[in-house]
């Protein structure tokens, strides 16, 4: 089914994977973003950072159970259809593929989709088993119906923010030798700092002002080790300890390598990945050093 939402929006609607070949016949140059919904303005800014990068922008969104642990309610997932679809058609995402269930995944998926050991089951994959297997095997499946369409350059846009889900989607596809460009858009972030998340709108007012430490954490892990520090896993436990001392529980504050998220040697790329809740909000966010 096809849906402009009326006769002065230009961005289509489509519901099944039939429609939406139709549609994208005429391009050569598809870029994606895929989305669960939930939008704000860092999703926005993938579609804005896509939009000059080939003949037709192309997101969607779809709440992929695969990636939902047991005790994560997929039921519960935020779901703000109408307030999405505006905020697509006000910057200019031209297609909109929005699938039910049962069109992405029309018998149970047993066929899934096992991310490398060692990049999926650090950090998030520590404390989230099974995620990344979810989110690759999703991606992989709206790559295949996406982007295989393109006649010349294929592009795939992806926040930053998710940084280990970053590099595992560009692992993936490059071990599968698809022909298919991975970029890797910034963190947008409020004025006091805070990573722009979904997430978010479960703090109240206080933790929102208070959730900023985070980010003011792995900044001052960026000082030190700018300033010449070494001892990486002394830093790790006196900032897991400072954040702590403000009420936080950390999952996690690592200063790894960040092609590859290995503990880092001497004169590599560094960057410095953190895990915290904050009352019943579990926040993550990530700085290149």
């Amino acid at each position: 089914m096809l849906n402009t939402l009326g006769t002065d929006i230009k961005m289509e609607i489509v519901s099944s994977i039939k429609d939406l070949h139709l549609v994208l016949q005429p391009f050569k140059k598809p870029v994606f973003v895929p989305t669960m919904g939930n939008l704000h303005d860092g999703h926005l800014a993938l579609i804005h950072a896509a939009k000059p990068l080939g003949d037709v922008t192309v997101s969607s969104i779809f709440i992929n159970r695969l990636q939902f642990l047991p005790n994560e309610d997929f039921d519960k997932y935020p779901r703000t259809w109408e307030a999405d679809c505006n905020k697509l058609k006000d910057a200019q995402c031209d297609i909109l593929f929005s699938p039910p269930e049962f069109e992405l995944y029309p018998q149970m998926q047993t066929f899934k989709i096992s991310p490398s050991e060692d990049l999926s089951n650090i950090l998030e994959g520590r404390y989230r088993p099974g995620f990344f297997t979810g989110v690759c095997t999703v991606v992989m499946k709206l790559i295949q119906i996406v982007l295989s369409q393109g006649k010349d350059n294929r592009t795939l846009i992806l926040g930053e923010k998710d940084y280990q889900q970053l590099l595992i989607v560009k692992d993936m596809i490059r071990q599968f030798s698809m022909p298919i460009e991975v970029i890797g858009i910034p963190t947008i972030r409020e004025k006091t700092g805070l990573a722009l998340s979904s997430r978010n709108q479960y703090l109240n007012e206080k933790n929102k002002h208070k959730a900023s430490e985070l980010f003011f954490t792995l900044q001052k892990i960026s000082q030190s080790i700018k300033a010449g520090a070494t001892n990486f896993l002394d830093i790790e436990t006196d900032a897991i300890a400072e954040l702590k001392s403000k009420g936080w529980e950390p999952d996690y504050m690592c200063i790894r390598n960040a092609e590859n998220l290995k503990i880092p040697q001497l004169n590599e790329p560094l960057i410095v990945l953190g895990a915290a809740r904050l009352s019943n909000t579990r926040l993550i966010d990530n700085l290149r050093i």
